[in-house]
């Protein structure tokens, strides 16, 4: 898995990169980018929960990932405020909707492993793959928020891990069809949002390579072979 930048190197990019975080142009796209961490957030935080509904034995640690996710919420709620933009939360919706439609099929089927794959795997490696790529260019108030984010994600994705990982003979089948049908719409979901991120100085190519090596990683410790796990990365090819 990809490291969190140390601080040094941070500052040592953002002296001579970082965007004038003071303009309307700025400002426009921030609203669009923040919009999406506050819905991600929030998605993840009723997504945890729902899991709890498939899993009772685990509900109470579950509870306990979805109530960071809220903490995340207003962290990124802040940082908006700070720089005086107002998040876009009808765009992020959209953005999410058909991940979210997705994840809701898959919790009304009893498909543990699917919600599972969308929550715990792709969204949280989608998350920390921004986050590191956001991280040296965000402004200070920002980047001190997001680089305790993104320190708490691991520990939801070693989640997603850890079950699969256990449960790998029986879910393999499933697993497989997950990604197939939830993978190209994260492609699709980076390369909607590459020009706002670009404003950002968000470079889309480092947010899909940092992505599908964080995915990549997150599915070798689940214990797919590479041969699978190639297999599976191409879907982001297709679709």
């Amino acid at each position: 898995m990809a490291t969190l930048a140390s601080p040094a190197v941070s500052e040592a990019f953002a002296a001579d990169q970082l965007p004038d975080f003071s303009t309307d142009s700025y400002k426009d796209a921030y609203s669009r980018i923040n919009a999406i961490v506050i819905e991600g957030e929030q998605e993840a935080h009723d997504n945890y929960i729902s899991i709890g509904s498939l899993l009772p034995d685990q509900a109470e640690e579950l509870a306990k990932l979805a109530r960071m996710e809220l903490k995340h919420m207003k962290g990124f709620t802040a940082c908006a405020n700070n720089l005086g933009v107002t998040a876009d939360m009808p765009f992020a919706k959209e953005f999410f909707a058909p991940l979210h439609g997705n994840f809701q099929k898959a919790l009304a089927e009893g498909k543990v492993t699917t919600c599972l794959l969308i929550q715990a795997i792709l969204i949280e490696a989608f998350a920390i793959s921004a986050y590191h790529i956001y991280i040296p260019v965000a402004d200070p108030f920002a980047r001190k928020i997001t680089e305790g984010v993104v320190k708490d994600e691991y520990t939801h994705l070693n989640y997603g891990q850890e079950w699969l990982k256990a449960n790998l003979d029986t879910c393999r089948e499933e697993l497989e069809q997950a990604n197939r049908d939830n993978l190209p719409l994260v492609r699709k979901m980076l390369e909607q949002v590459a020009g706002d991120a670009a404003v950002l100085h968000m470079d889309q190519e480092d947010l899909m390579a940092d992505f599908l090596t964080s995915y990549q990683e997150a599915l070798m410790e689940v214990g797919l072979t590479s041969r699978e796990i190639a297999k599976m990365a191409a879907a982001a090819l297709v679709g």
